[in-house]
């Protein structure tokens, strides 16, 4: 990759807080993007999710901010409003908003009336349950809709009761989603010089996330179950305690389940009428499962690995996220990035271009550091407040 950025020479605003819009304008941040944060006079409410935090800052906001400038506007002052539009139409390539629903109309910030005086402006809503429909005008979080799009009825162990995901993963598939719509604006526009209103939200990114759970409910009649670390259509699929921690197994074909017998001292298992096909494992799993954790529980977690990974199958031991971080493997990819100035570390972007990944070139930036830089006279007016 050359020292140029892909996505440098482009302006994001970012009129947004919390995961979903914060983490789409990082993406575009990392990929060379000037990110234009927009925050109220108090500030994203992710500064606030705390603790735990790197000196006075929520390791949340952090993690979701680096390579932005931040900018306090008033959105109930008129000139203030007045100022980011200008902004707007003079500077911005793309604009990524996730207020409350109506919101932006309200403020005259809304996708038609921007692109209708910028043609080539790419305008991005992520809402919560989507710009149509009876809950089209609801507010919506992450856990909200893992519950509402189905994602907690099938995550958890099969007796238990629901659980949410242990990551945002509907905040932040949002905002990959945003990306990917971002970037192919782009390339529409390179073609015609037009900008698109793109639209998704936190619903639509939770039902993409469920759809083989939907394709086997309507293929089937039966409603998918909670299945722990384990899949209902592969076995043996899922984890399994060992005599000093906890083992996952992935075993995807017959080729692999006949090496997975080998390994476990059962070559037989290939020929037993209950274990011969997938389809034979999935009817029998209860008796093929507790075989299977009687034996893995006589050796650790090492071993296993060592036996498994000689013979070929699919392994992995659970590790938290200490053992993440000084795994030789994480160490390698060079994931984990530390700021220019030494005091926060984070995982970066999971790309790279030409063997080299975008640098952290910039911690998330201090509340209203550019305000004035970027406003000029309009943040300086009688009567308001200092950024902070």
């Amino acid at each position: 990759m050359s020292n140029t950025l892909p996505l440098s020479g482009l302006t994001v605003i970012e009129l947004g807080q919390n995961v979903a819009a914060p983490y789409a304008a990082e993406i575009l941040g990392d990929l060379g993007a000037d990110v234009i944060k927009i925050e109220k006079a108090e500030g994203d409410d992710a500064r606030r999710w705390l603790p735990p935090s790197w000196g006075a800052t929520s390791a949340m906001f952090l993690s979701f901010n680096r390579h932005k400038r931040s900018v306090v506007v008033d959105l109930r002052d008129a000139a203030a409003r007045a100022a980011l539009k200008t902004l707007i139409l003079e500077r911005a390539d793309v604009v990524i908003q996730n207020l409350r629903p109506g919101a932006v109309a309200e403020l005259g910030l809304d996708a038609d009336t921007l692109r209708g005086l910028k043609p080539s402006l790419i305008y991005c809503t992520i809402g919560a349950f989507g710009a149509a429909g009876p809950l089209k005008n609801l507010p919506g979080y992450d856990p909200l809709m893992q519950a509402f799009g189905g994602l907690m009825s099938v995550t958890g162990e099969p007796d238990g009761p629901p659980v949410r995901l242990g990551t945002s993963l509907v905040d932040m598939g949002a905002g990959m989603w945003t990306v990917i719509g971002v970037t192919t604006a782009l390339l529409q526009r390179a073609a015609t010089g037009q900008g698109a209103t793109i639209d998704t939200s936190l619903y639509e990114t939770a039902l993409a996330w469920m759809i083989y759970h939907a394709a086997s409910f309507q293929a089937s009649g039966e409603l998918p179950k909670p299945q722990g670390s384990g899949a209902a259509m592969i076995v043996p699929y899922r984890g399994f305690a060992t005599d000093d921690g906890f083992i996952m197994i992935c075993v995807g074909n017959n080729k692999l389940f006949g090496l997975l017998a080998g390994a476990l001292g059962h070559p037989e298992w290939m020929e037993d009428p209950r274990f011969r096909t997938n389809s034979d494992r999935v009817k029998d799993k209860a008796v093929l499962y507790q075989r299977m954790e009687d034996i893995f529980r006589t050796r650790g977690n090492a071993e296993w690995c060592r036996i498994l990974d000689a013979a070929g199958v699919p392994n992995a031991p659970m590790q938290t996220i200490d053992e993440v971080l000084k795994h030789p493997q994480t160490k390698a990819l060079g994931m984990l990035q530390t700021s220019p100035e030494g005091d926060v570390s984070l995982f970066g972007l999971p790309l790279s271009f030409d063997g080299v990944r975008p640098a952290f070139r910039q911690s998330a930036p201090s509340l209203g550091a550019d305000t004035e830089q970027i406003l000029g006279a309009a943040a300086r007016r009688p009567g308001k407040a200092k950024p902070a």
